[in-house]
């Protein structure tokens, strides 16, 4: 006792080594570890490695690079018409897909939310398309929009409509990239405004319908309000989606005709693995990130604003 009085130092062997404090810091960051450097390596590490390569002129072939500073942005946003051409193609993208489908899967979810005899074998049907394999999805549509022999058309001239050649006019042929997505991915849109219906209290519509209310005032007034969580979550993973899409391009259209379907992530790959201009690709890659970032962040100001 005596010892331990003088030195400071010195401690009592039951002591613990580690403060509960240390500890339990450590315990997290050894939970925290495997996903903190799946993070650095599949996320942090390419994005920093993409801004690096966009700011240099490098030939994948030749396999020399040059540092450039800005003037890959600079020729993307002020010197090649292209780029809006195609930043036009992926607006419009966007903007035919991301309604459409959440129209599409929040009509199919009020008719499918509540149960009826057969109600898992249609959520089963419409949600089928997600898990199917895209390009499987792609190459089947890509034949029955064929022209006059394409199935589409052949049962459109049963009723005496004469079908467009879907893929091989511009305009129509973003129609129909554009439905054919729609299709694809509806289900699982339909799935999450399922779940959010059903956590919606029956009491609210019970109450409503005691006060005379319709069902579409009921819609109007107590469902879609408490549905906008949910609805933001789907527009930002639509939306996301939208710019993202390459998939359907390359398989259904490779872009055309015309260039009508060429949308920025198929241009990026175009740049980047057919022409091997690494930086400018890389460069194309930023804005589109900075472009998607900005209208998550629009769509959160907004959904902040209307709470």
């Amino acid at each position: 006792m005596a010892e331990q009085a003088t030195n400071p130092i010195a401690r009592d062997k039951s002591t613990p080594w580690l403060s509960l404090k240390m500890r339990e810091a450590m315990e997290a960051w050894l939970f925290l570890g495997p996903t903190l450097a799946g993070f650095l390596i599949f996320f942090a590490g390419p994005l920093v490695a993409v801004v690096g390569y966009s700011l240099t002129e490098w030939n994948l072939l030749s396999q020399q690079s040059t540092y450039v500073g800005l003037k890959n942005y600079a020729h993307a946003l002020g010197n090649n018409p292209d780029f809006w051409h195609v930043a036009r193609n992926s607006a419009i993208f966007a903007l035919g897909l991301v309604p459409a489908n959440m129209a599409l899967a929040l009509a199919l979810a009020l008719a499918l939310s509540r149960p009826f005899p057969g109600v898992i074998f249609f959520r089963t049907v419409f949600f089928a398309p997600v898990v199917t394999s895209a390009a499987a999805w792609a190459i089947v549509w890509k034949f029955l929009l064929q022209g006059e022999a394409g199935f589409v058309n052949q049962m459109l001239a049963y009723v005496g409509i004469d079908g467009p050649n879907w893929l091989r006019e511009p305009d129509w042929a973003m129609v129909a990239v554009i439905l054919t997505r729609v299709i694809k991915m509806v289900g699982l849109n339909m799935i999450l405004y399922i779940a959010a219906l059903q956590a919606i209290p029956r009491d609210y519509e019970a109450a409503a319908r005691l006060e005379g209310a319709n069902s579409w005032q009921i819609f109007t007034g107590i469902t879609w309000p408490l549905l906008g969580p949910t609805t933001l979550v789907i527009m930002v993973i639509t939306t996301i989606g939208s710019f993202k899409v390459f998939d359907h391009i390359y398989l259904m259209t490779a872009g055309g005709p015309e260039n009508g379907t060429l949308v920025l992530a198929f241009y990026i790959y175009e740049q980047g693995f057919k022409f091997f201009d690494i930086g400018y690709a890389s460069a194309l890659a930023m804005i589109m990130f900075v472009i998607v970032m900005a209208l998550t962040l629009v769509q959160l100001a907004l959904r902040r604003r209307d709470t």
